[in-house]
Parts: structure tokens; sequence; C-alpha cells
């Protein structure tokens, strides 16, 4: 007998044929191992291929990679803002204060404070992203509707606010590593090791009163941030509809960039002061730097008394030159990761991406 025949069986006493050959009989996998990999890898990439999970991923690599690009445009404005009236060593051009910074630090001065940024600005896109779509669903007129600009203005604002108050702490100790190493002569010289990002949080927490020094600067913070994300997601997405094209669902890609790189202008423009305060407040603790301020408004009259009306504009001119790089790589490393996390749905999978 030959593989393949049929088997020869008795039924009733005679014997015949079975109806069911070799080749008939499932196949058995005789490797349990891939089975249960494929088990395992499947609903992960069902996951990961969501349009919102794939989303909600991308913004956190995107934040990280426009934050790294612009690291040094983002550290000079640090020191910019914390100059108070009569300090002089970064009163200077941008290039000759980018050219001090590397000859006093090299060039980990570009990226002093970009560790604990990115680690901040992941959880920080993350949950704003997430935070305005649940605000918006309950905002909508009707389910998919889209909103009005007052409505995502408010729900980009609730989502600021969330966003801000989870990772806090982590921006503060961004503002102290990012000038504990400048060329500040009130902050004296420098002997050994620096403290990283941990040593300091801890150091603040033991020293500036617990989860009070980790929030110091709260206020004119939320102020900031209310408004600046609700102006940027009200003007993005008003801009970005008015770049798409009749008849098209999405705008190409460098409309994409140009209305990101608008929004953020615009956002930035209004809301800089807040910043400026914010920085001040966050360093308010610090001895040797020059102002001890008592309240946000005593705050602002200083400033104003001391260092004129364009001393709450101080750094304005960095922030807005990273703008458009910070804008640009964040949308090119978010649409590159966002297509190939929904590249990994399985073939029957045919949702669209956000």
């Amino acid at each position: 007998m030959r593989l393949g025949e049929k088997d020869p069986v008795t039924v009733n006493g005679n014997v015949g044929q079975s109806s069911v050959s070799l080749v008939d009989l499932p196949s058995v996998n005789q490797n349990p191992t891939a089975m249960s990999t494929n088990e395992l890898v499947l609903p992960l990439r069902e996951f990961f291929s969501t349009p919102f999970t794939a989303a909600f991923c991308a913004g956190g690599v995107a934040g990280a990679v426009s934050r790294t690009v612009v690291s040094p445009l983002e550290r000079l404005k640090i020191l910019y803002q914390i100059q108070s009236a009569g300090r002089n060593e970064y009163k200077m051009s941008i290039v000759k204060a980018l050219k001090k910074m590397y000859t006093d630090e090299g060039w980990r001065g570009f990226m002093r404070g970009n560790g604990t940024n990115c680690i901040r600005i992941i959880p920080y896109s993350a949950v704003q992203f997430g935070a305005y779509n649940i605000y918006k669903r309950f905002a909508e007129p009707s389910p998919g509707a889209d909103l009005d600009p007052i409505r995502r203005l408010i729900c980009g604002g609730m989502a600021g606010i969330t966003s801000v108050t989870f990772t806090y702490p982590l921006d503060i100790v961004r503002t102290r590593l990012s000038i504990q190493s400048a060329s500040f002569a009130e902050l004296g010289k420098h002997e050994g090791k620096l403290p990283g990002m941990w040593q300091t949080m801890v150091i603040m927490y033991k020293n500036e009163g617990g989860m009070k020094g980790l929030y110091r600067g709260i206020i004119p913070t939320v102020a900031g941030v209310a408004p600046y994300v609700g102006l940027n997601f009200m003007t993005y997405e008003s801009v970005r509809q008015y770049f798409t094209e009749p008849g098209e669902k999405n705008p190409v890609w460098y409309r994409k960039l140009a209305a990101g790189a608008i929004s953020g202008a615009v956002a930035q423009t209004c809301t800089y002061p807040f910043d400026v305060l914010r920085r001040r407040f966050q360093i308010n603790s610090m001895s040797g730097m020059g102002f001890q301020y008592k309240s946000v408004w005593h705050a602002i009259t200083t400033i104003v008394s001391q260092e004129g009306f364009f001393g709450l504009y101080k750094g304005i001119v960095p922030n807005l030159l990273k703008v458009a790089p910070s804008m640009a790589s964040s949308w090119l490393s978010f649409e590159m990761t966002r297509d190939f996390l929904v590249s990994l749905a399985p073939e029957n999978n045919t949702s669209e991406p956000l």
C-alpha cells in the first residue's frame, strides 16, 4: 500500500475502503512555539494598528523628535527668559549666544535638560491629545459633527490643563537642568558632576516644601497653557480645513506643515508672556537670580518696571525660530510612525488612520 491510498477497513464483516484518506486528515502543527507566538503577536498588531492607538503612540514619538531637533533654541529661550534686569551674560544675538553655549559647555550644552524634556513631552502629548478627543466627544453638537472654533478653543484649553497638571514636576526639573550649568556669575562655579533629573527632583522635594516645590509656578503655567493649547488646536484645525482641496479629506503634507507652523506661531505669540512668568517662578527660590516674586501680579509689574514691556517677551525670537523645524519634524515623524503602526493591521482590518 502506498502513502495516500485509502486504507482497507472492515464494515459489517466486509472488507472495504474508508472514505477518508491520509491526505484528507487535518494536519497537526508540529511547532507549538510558533503557534503560541502568533497568538500573542496578532492581538498586539491589532491593538497598535487601531487609529486611536497609532495616533497616540505616534504623537509621543513626534514630541520627542521635535524637542530634540530644536533643543539648542529651546534652551537658549529659557536662558533669555530668566535673565533679569542688569544681567548681561546672554545679552547678545542668537548666533553669539549659541556659540557661547558651545564654548562654555560643549555640544552637551545644546542638549542640557533635553532628556527630561523628552520624558515629559511623551506623556504630555499623549494626555493632551487623549484628553482633547474625550472632551471633543462631549462637546460635539451631534455624534461625529465638526466643532466650531469656540468649542475647539475650550476643549483644547481643558486638554492643556489636564496634560500640564500630570507632567508639571518634570517641566520644572527640566528648567533647573537647563540653567544649572549655564555661565551665570550669580550661580557660582560648578564643581564635580551636576545632579541629574531624579536627583534634582529629590533635592527640590526635600528642600523646597515637598510637592509644593515641584508645582511652583503652576498658576501662571496653567494660565498660559490653557489658551496656548486651545489656540493651537483651534488655529490648526481651521487652517488645515482651509488648506484642504475640495473633495479631499486631508491636505498634502507640505500644507499640513504650514498649518502646524501657523498655529504654533499664533498660539506662542499670543501667550508668550505667561511662558516667561512660568520660567521665572520655576527658579524663584534659587538664590542669586535677582528676583523674588510674591505673586503673578507682582512679577508682571516688576518685570515691566525694570525691563520694560518687552521684558515679557524675552526669548521670543529663538522661540519663533524653532516653530518651523519643530513642527516640520513633529509632523514628519508623526506621519511615518503612525503609517508604520497602521500597516501592522491584519489584511482584513481596513480602518483608516486618524
